[in-house]
């Protein structure tokens, strides 16, 4: 006899965190039309002294449905996960993987560089590398007497 182990706080805390989130997104997921994001993909943002790094997660995203923009100081990251239907003689029994489209948009500091932004995607993660631009060095100016 095996003897499973039942934490159902566990499942609970998982359901509860899954729904903020998607709660948290819902209403602020919007595209310059005001369309709202049918799912919204999870991401990390992490910088260092030469710039930005943003990964978001879109598994099962073809690259060619993702699109990465930049106007006035916001970046914008749209696409859309299409999923292929069952045949006609099947019944979907449960459908827990989200399609259609996503939208994230991230207000981006001054010091960002817009025109050397670059994206690619693998294995279902999206970076997009955001470098810096260089820093302004302070100089002394002399005065000159007349």
């Amino acid at each position: 006899m095996n003897i499973a182990r039942f934490e159902p706080w566990t499942f609970v805390d998982l359901l509860h965190r899954d729904l903020n989130r998607l709660a948290d997104h819902r209403g602020s997921a919007r595209n310059d039309e005001g369309t709202i994001a049918d799912w919204v993909p999870a991401v990390d943002i992490f910088e260092n002294k030469d710039g930005f790094l943003l990964r978001a997660d879109v598994p099962g995203v073809n690259p060619e449905d993702i699109n990465v923009s930049m106007d006035n100081g916001v970046l914008n990251v749209s696409g859309e996960r299409r999923l292929d239907p069952p045949a006609e003689d099947v019944s979907a029994q449960r459908v827990e993987r989200a399609s259609g489209r996503f939208f994230r948009h991230f207000t981006l500091p001054d010091t960002a560089n817009a025109e050397s932004i670059t994206a690619k995607c693998s294995n279902g993660i999206l970076e997009v590398s955001i470098p810096k631009l260089p820093e302004i060095q302070a100089r002394r100016i002399t005065v000159e007497a007349a």
